[in-house]
């Protein structure tokens, strides 16, 4: 066990799931404050010792995107400069890993560059949840812990009667992730083709595999503005499905994702809490259905706290 004390702290992002992991951990959240300038200017203050500690910071970088990611490296710029002993920081959700390579000629590779602000920060070592793609994992020079929502998605479907079930990935880019969680339900995959002509916006092409007479489950990364997962749906339907569940780790849920998914032939939208949702915004949908990471996240942190794998939660 490590002789180090476990220190824990979250930023404002989603201090629920912070408080959630606490209670998971049997500790106290670090007591740290947030404040703004009147200009904007994030000021942080950690108001309790963490010299020689083993510090973990939980922020996910989701909306306002900028504003969460300047509370994470100031808050392990803090704790680096007060002497704490190792810095992890666990970030649920990883804003801008959907700019993770060149598409065209001068295009940023943002994923790296925040990246390497996370580490110049302070961090040690980085946990995440389901990044939008696995090379980001590369990005680091420090150890990168990097666990999947799947097998916690796949334990809610197991209820299921899975007779006639199908999981559909809504892309190519996702097979890996739908064939995962075919494999544990044990059921057929299938795969939406589609041409993006522009950001947010996608066209449906063709479905590989056979969802005639099925009920199928869309898996994905992240839901932001829900265009394409609704799309994908109503395909699904004019194809043959009998009934469209969809499944996601990230509920960015950009306007207008929850108008969309109410108007949409989606029976249920199962996400986790990596990101806050509104629950007014929420109470809008009545096909949102919320499970916790804290315990899976909590579990990490206890594992790598105690010099203990990390692999076990991946099966």
């Amino acid at each position: 066990m490590s002789n180090h004390k476990l220190k824990l702290f979250t930023g404002n992002a989603n201090r629920q799931l912070g408080e959630e992991i606490a209670e998971y951990l049997g500790i106290s959240l670090g007591q740290a404050k947030v404040k703004r300038f009147a200009d904007g200017e994030t000021a942080i203050e950690i108001n309790e010792s963490v010299r020689g500690a083993d510090v973990f910071l939980i922020q996910p970088t989701c909306a306002p995107v900028n504003d969460n990611l300047m509370e994470l490296l100031i808050m392990m710029d803090a704790c680096r400069r007060a002497s704490a002993q190792r810095i992890t920081a666990v970030i649920p959700y990883y804003g801008y890993a959907r700019q993770e390579r060149k598409t065209k000629a001068r295009d940023p590779i943002s994923a790296k560059l925040v990246a390497n602000l996370i580490t110049e920060a302070g961090a040690d070592r980085v946990i995440a949840m389901d990044l939008h793609a696995n090379a980001i994992q590369g990005f680091f020079d420090i150890p990168v812990d990097h666990l999947p929502a799947v097998p916690m998605l796949a334990e809610y479907y197991k209820s299921m009667d899975t007779k006639d079930l199908v999981v559909v990935s809504p892309d190519v880019g996702g097979v890996v992730r739908a064939r995962n969680m075919a494999k544990r339900l044990g059921v057929d995959l299938a795969i939406v083709d589609k041409r993006r002509e522009e950001a947010n916006k996608a066209e449906i092409m063709n479905v590989i595999g056979n969802i005639q007479g099925k009920r199928v489950i869309m898996v994905d990364d992240m839901i932001d503005t829900a265009g394409t997962i609704c799309k994908g749906a109503k395909a699904l339907k004019d194809m043959g499905a009998t009934e469209v569940y969809a499944c996601c780790t990230h509920p960015v849920f950009s306007p207008p994702a929850m108008e969309r998914l109410t108007d949409s032939v989606i029976s249920e939208v199962l996400v986790t809490n990596t990101i806050p949702i509104d629950p007014q915004r929420q109470g809008k949908c009545d096909k949102v259905k919320v499970l916790s990471v804290a315990s899976l996240l909590g579990e990490a942190i206890v594992r790598i706290h105690e010099g203990l794998s990390v692999s076990r939660l991946f099966d």
